[in-house]
């Protein structure tokens, strides 16, 4: 069992100042990490650090957006066993799985969003009025807030964050508080990639204390 700071916020861990939480193996039942949970000012300082962070990525190019997450997918690929051993013992999956499916899924999405962080084109001309040029122009929105279930932790971590950020957006996450690990090394390796802090900030807590606010 280790103490852990269950929160990252702005590029680093941070201690949450929710309520205590134990992350537990399913497989045996043994606590395998404890920290505190996220609570309301938590939230408040992931969607700060996520605002802060907005105007840099947004303003990037896409291929340069794009460059920083295949980086992103090279670092996971490095460190797959890590990713496959953690998922595998947070989730209670076998092992087989984890490294069949979950973490080379994951890779593949990062890889794929990726390249199409380069297709955000719009289109233009008059499809929707004889007398007038019509134009889409596709802008990232803002912080995105999202919450994911505990099944499949690494790959709902991704799917939840990647179309995000490959269109500029910047991300607080919500794991399920009884699967955290995967998210919370998945998003400390966007920084070992060179992801600016505060693109993707993850709280663990519970519904009530993080999800709500």
């Amino acid at each position: 069992m280790t103490q852990q700071d269950l929160q990252f916020i702005g590029g680093a861990r941070r201690s949450g100042s929710g309520a205590p939480l134990s992350i537990i193996a399913p497989a045996t039942g043994d606590v395998i990490a404890t920290g505190a949970g996220a609570g309301a000012t938590d939230v408040e300082a992931a969607v700060a650090a996520a605002r802060d962070a907005f105007p840099g990525w947004a303003g990037l190019t896409p291929g340069a957006r794009s460059d920083l997450m295949h980086e992103w997918a090279r670092v996971l690929r490095a460190r797959a066993a890590e990713f496959a051993a953690i998922e595998s013992l947070n989730a209670g999956k076998p092992i087989r799985l984890a490294t069949g499916f979950d973490v080379p899924g994951t890779i593949d999405n990062v890889a794929f969003f990726a390249g199409a962080a380069r297709q955000l084109e719009g289109k233009a001309a008059a499809e929707y009025s004889a007398d007038h040029t019509s134009a889409i122009r596709r802008e990232p929105l803002g912080v995105i807030g999202s919450i994911a279930p505990w099944n499949y932790p690494m790959q709902m971590a991704g799917w939840k964050i990647l179309p995000a950020v490959a269109a500029g957006n910047t991300v607080v996450l919500k794991p399920s508080e009884l699967t955290p690990l995967s998210s919370l090394l998945f998003a400390e390796a966007a920084i070992e990639a060179g992801l600016p802090p505060g693109v993707i900030n993850v709280l663990t807590g519970t519904g009530v204390e993080a999800g709500q606010a």
